[in-house]
């Protein structure tokens, strides 16, 4: 089996034309778009979207990063949207939040809430999942998650965002029905990403977020786009970036313990610009806290969820009626 490859592209900031760059640069190096798309493919572009809060906080995919992408389909022939469902509020917030609907609304891309869940049997042991038909739906995926620790995780870099396509707060279940033991949860994890099949992953770490993961941490210009179709690979070269060991991180640890391709650093090829000879060590980690969601927080995550949900479609109805 071929080494893999993963692209690195450097890029200090979001501006325009270094974004757009990037993400053309991503793509050529990786085979070219052909190769993942084809002129009339509906396009799933997901991000991490995890809740409403802007783009200066480093919680949620950068929009420049996502109006490139999908400035670049639309410009082949393809048909991208962006969709997630969020673990607070829903996609539409979020948008909002990172005043991306004006730029997606002048491009003609869609905006989806991953919802209508259809059940899949998953992974070897056939686990039930619910997961959004309208992520099923697409042709083809493109995973844009963003560079941040995880309270939970260690860090979420390129598999977990896939979790997203699971609707609504049946994600909130699982960390209640897998949560006790964390190869499980992570082997759910792992065999959700296997299953969606993501063409590519583009990880956004121009600005990446350390401290307190996922949502509150601190945001730590890091300068780098992250690219590859193997998603052990892209965690891994992330892990050196910020100097961390890949076995600490129990996605990595749980990939191995499945058997999966798991290669050392010296074995991944890196294509783009080159490594940087000083990485970051001081990138702080996320104090830990517990997997698994007790049954108490998981319905009070239910609650605030149906509260926002039934406040924002009362906005629209509102806002529909002017």
């Amino acid at each position: 089996m071929p080494n893999p490859t993963v692209t690195l592209i450097q890029c200090s900031d979001y501006s325009q034309p270094k974004i757009a760059e990037a993400i053309k640069r991503q793509f050529d190096l990786s085979g070219g778009l052909e190769k993942f798309a084809r002129p009339g493919d509906t396009v799933l572009l997901k991000p991490n979207f995890i809740a409403p809060r802007s783009r200066r906080h480093a919680t949620q995919t950068h929009p420049a990063i996502i109006i490139e992408v999908a400035r670049l389909l639309k410009d082949f022939g393809a048909r991208p949207f962006v969709g997630d469902s969020p673990a607070w509020g829903n996609v539409f917030g979020c948008v909002k939040a990172l005043k991306l609907e004006e730029p997606l609304r002048k491009l003609s891309v869609p905006v989806k809430q991953l919802d209508k869940p259809k059940w899949c049997r998953i992974g070897a042991n056939d686990t039930n999942v619910g997961i959004s038909s309208v992520a099923l739906d697409a042709d083809v995926i493109i995973n844009l998650p963003k560079f941040k620790t995880h309270q939970q995780l260690v860090t979420t870099f390129a598999v977990k965002n896939m979790f997203g396509c699971v609707a609504g707060k049946r994600k909130a279940l699982w960390h209640f029905a897998k949560g006790k033991n964390e190869s499980d949860f992570c082997e759910l994890l792992i065999e959700i990403f296997k299953f969606l099949k993501p063409a590519l992953t583009i990880i956004d770490a121009v600005v990446a977020m350390d401290g307190r993961g996922p949502i509150r941490g601190r945001t730590r210009p890091l300068g780098w786009l992250v690219g590859g179709t193997n998603p052990i690979a892209c965690e891994t070269i992330c892990c050196k970036l910020v100097n961390i060991k890949p076995d600490d991180l129990p996605i990595i640890k749980t990939a191995r313990q499945m058997g999966l391709p798991c290669p050392d650093e010296d074995k991944i090829e890196i294509a783009g610009d080159d490594f940087p000879k000083s990485i970051y060590t001081d990138f702080k980690l996320a104090e830990p806290v517990p997997l698994r969601f007790s049954l108490l927080h998981v319905c009070k995550s239910i609650c605030k969820q149906v509260a926002l949900l039934v406040k924002s479609a009362i906005k629209r109805i509102n806002r529909g009626g002017r």
